[in-house]
């Protein structure tokens, strides 16, 4: 979707605005009046471009930032998948102090509720001064309370808020450092994942970058099929690109010129984070999967980048094996939430007896009519 730019005064002033009546207007997209939401904190408009900017800036600036605190994630989610975002700040002194995304996802299977960061896998406030994560806490209950959510859910890194209810043994993420040149990276894997990495090379499989994710989406959308896991809207896919630009990354892995395996991407600071990835069947027996994760790496360490993000995988999955046989440790990821009276913690796991009938059913869709439902599945995810 176009963004207007260039309209309304300077950020600062904009910002301003936020924390009263005024909002500023555009021609490009019809909004509705921003308002002050309670003790300082003010809801960012996510179609002014500098009000945008300046958030973005202090989720870079700021340690435990990560690539779904940035408003390109928030824009996306509410563009593609028709989502309220609700992306809480607080102002001082003409600079951001403290920024929390938030997220309302409704969906009559799966319920309602308000999530930062929706659809992702990190996530909670961002703020320096204790002062300002309690206002941060009370404005987004608040909200939870009158959008009618079951829960208000912080998807932390490490906890944040001790008292609240929280899931700390169903994640992990996994991060490996990337070495300066190929062959420190290659010498880094463990044995047999060198030397499956290897078996790819010799096999003739290389990658190219594509500039769309027509390739990327047929390929992913297939592997989820074969998963039993309804696929996100295509446009879910071209919103990311369009708003992170060259930091969204769409690999495609290949074997006699033919797309088998395909990778999205996200670029964060000095960070890659392998996303929405997938492979078709032949792809396992060309050991396609550890290239593709290879084909990440190598494009991170050609940008300069230091850290690798395997992404997030739950307990017990095959996920979960490929990445500790990589040599990764998974770290474990606190999510964290604030209940509606007579509400518990959500267990939407695919792999509970409740979605098992499920999952084996959608695995033998035709991929057509998967590709058809799905979206209207996946969206109420969160």
């Amino acid at each position: 979707m176009p963004i207007c730019r260039g309209c309304g005064p300077s950020w600062k002033r904009r910002l301003a605005n936020f924390t009263g009546t005024a909002s500023t207007a555009c021609s490009l997209r019809p909004k509705r009046p921003e308002r002050r939401v309670m003790n300082g904190v003010a809801t960012l408009n996510l179609d002014d471009i500098a009000a945008c900017r300046a958030w973005d800036d202090f989720v870079r600036a700021h340690r435990h930032g990560t690539v779904f605190h940035l408003t390109a994630w928030s824009r996306s989610i509410r563009d593609a998948l028709g989502h309220d975002a609700h992306p809480l700040f607080i102002l001082r002194d003409g600079a951001m102090a403290a920024v929390l995304p938030l997220i309302h996802v409704r969906s009559r299977l799966f319920g309602n509720r308000l999530v930062s960061n929706a659809f992702a896998v990190y996530g909670g406030p961002l703020a320096s001064a204790a002062a300002d994560h309690v206002a941060l806490d009370e404005a987004a209950w608040r909200l939870a309370q009158d959008l009618g959510a079951r829960f208000l859910e912080y998807r932390n890194r490490a906890r944040l808020r001790p008292d609240w209810p929280a899931n700390t043994d169903t994640y992990a993420t996994f991060r490996m450092a990337i070495a300066a040149d190929a062959d420190a990276c290659l010498k880094a894997l463990p044995g047999k994942r060198r030397n499956m990495v290897r078996k790819a090379l010799k096999s003739g499989l290389d990658y190219v970058i594509d500039a769309d994710i027509a390739r990327h989406y047929a390929i992913y959308a297939e592997s989820m099929r074969n998963l039993g896991t309804p696929v996100f809207a295509k446009a879910l896919f071209a919103h990311l690109k369009a708003n992170y630009g060259e930091d969204c990354v769409v690999q495609i892995i290949r074997h006699q010129g033919h797309g088998i395996a395909a990778a999205l991407s996200l670029v964060f600071r000095d960070e890659i984070h392998i996303y929405y990835a997938g492979g078709t069947r032949p792809a396992r027996a060309l050991a396609a999967n550890d290239f593709m994760f290879w084909a990440v790496m190598q494009h991170g360490r050609e940008r300069g980048l230091r850290l690798f993000d395997l992404g997030r995988s739950k307990r017990g999955t095959g996920s979960w094996t490929f990445k500790t046989l990589w040599g990764v440790a998974p770290t474990p990821l606190s999510y964290e939430f604030r209940l509606a009276p007579g509400q518990a913690m959500p267990n939407l796991n695919p792999a509970s007896g409740k979605y098992a009938r499920a999952v084996a059913a959608w695995q033998k869709l035709p991929l057509a009519v998967a590709n058809r439902l799905g979206p209207l599945i996946s969206r109420g995810l969160g």
